[in-house]
């Protein structure tokens, strides 16, 4: 069950207690109060808290710059001119705290994001429970021949089961001398800071993760990009869904500049030029690295 009966306990009398408040509050995002989105087999994202909203962004831009968004006729227009020119600061008006609960192996990836306050649940005071992420076979796949970093084909038959339960006798093996290690029946009993050492990577963690919109719009465009990795993929996801009811016109313009945009290079541009001069540019003659070139023919989507 993603979410114990403690947490579902909290989470109800949280939502039968009614709250007056004179801040902005934004109605897209109220109804993911109190809400768990489940996430892979065991895991989940909820809004615990947010800060802000569009009309928030634009507050904090037409303070900071004046007169130079009198030009800018409305609120949509001057968030997508403040995303489109990279202007980052009005989007730090916005924060959200988050709970999740996630694979440790996916919490070491998102952790990279420093740009974050966390506070995880901690294994050296309480006892991890028995919930471990077990990949859906279509899940399963061979090394990438062309990305060090990440999956090919589909693994079948045989070769797909055995790794199931490789992973599934693996992990509850681990757990269970866990248990035994910290057991006081008959024994001292190992500290909880030292058996947990043996967990395998796939055990849940949980945390609270609180971030501005800036940081979580870079955090989305990286992890819920097709090339992320597919465990940390649908949390970005769930996430972006929330986001997307949150701040409606800032997360339009990040799908038109940041996801579904491109970043182009000066000889990119300079190929892309002679292209529609009719010059005949290949990536012999383009001044680009194989990889480079492979990239710029995924983006123009020709060749």
């Amino acid at each position: 069950m993603p979410l114990s009966a403690d947490q579902q306990a909290e989470i109800d009398a949280a939502r039968a207690e009614a709250q007056t408040t004179l801040r902005a509050t934004a109605p897209g995002m109220e109804k993911h109060l109190y809400h768990a989105a489940p996430v892979l087999d065991h895991g989940f994202v909820r809004v615990v808290d947010y800060m802000g909203d569009d009309n928030a962004i634009c507050q904090a831009a037409r303070v900071s710059y004046g007169r130079g968004t009198k030009s800018v006729s409305n609120d949509e227009g001057l968030i997508r001119y403040l995303m489109r020119h990279w202007h980052s600061t009005p989007f730090e008006m916005c924060e959200i705290k988050l709970h999740v609960k996630l694979p440790v192996f996916v919490a070491r990836q998102w952790i990279r994001h420093r740009t974050a306050n966390v506070n995880e649940y901690s294994a050296r005071y309480s006892i991890l429970d028995r919930e471990f992420y077990i990949p859906a076979p279509d899940s399963l796949a061979a090394q990438s021949a062309t990305n060090n970093q990440g999956r090919g084909e589909a693994l079948e038959g045989p070769e797909a089961q055995r790794v199931l339960d490789w992973l599934r006798e693996d992990a509850t093996r681990a757990y269970d001398h866990y248990e035994a290690m910290i057991s006081t029946d008959g024994q001292q009993g190992l500290a909880r800071e030292l058996a947990r050492m043996n967990l395998p990577a796939n055990i849940y963690t949980q945390w609270y993760w609180k971030t501005d919109l800036h940081n979580l719009l870079h955090f989305l465009r990286l992890r819920a990009d097709a090339h992320a990795q597919y465990e940390i993929r649908v949390y970005a996801e769930a996430i972006g869904e929330m986001v997307r009811d949150w701040v409606p016109f800032a997360y339009k313009a990040f799908e038109d500049y940041r996801m579904g945009g491109a970043t182009l290079s000066a000889g990119a541009l300079d190929c892309i030029r002679r292209m529609l001069k009719g010059e005949e540019v290949t990536q012999e003659n383009s001044g680009m690295s194989k990889g480079e070139w492979r990239e710029f023919q995924g983006v123009i989507q020709i060749g």
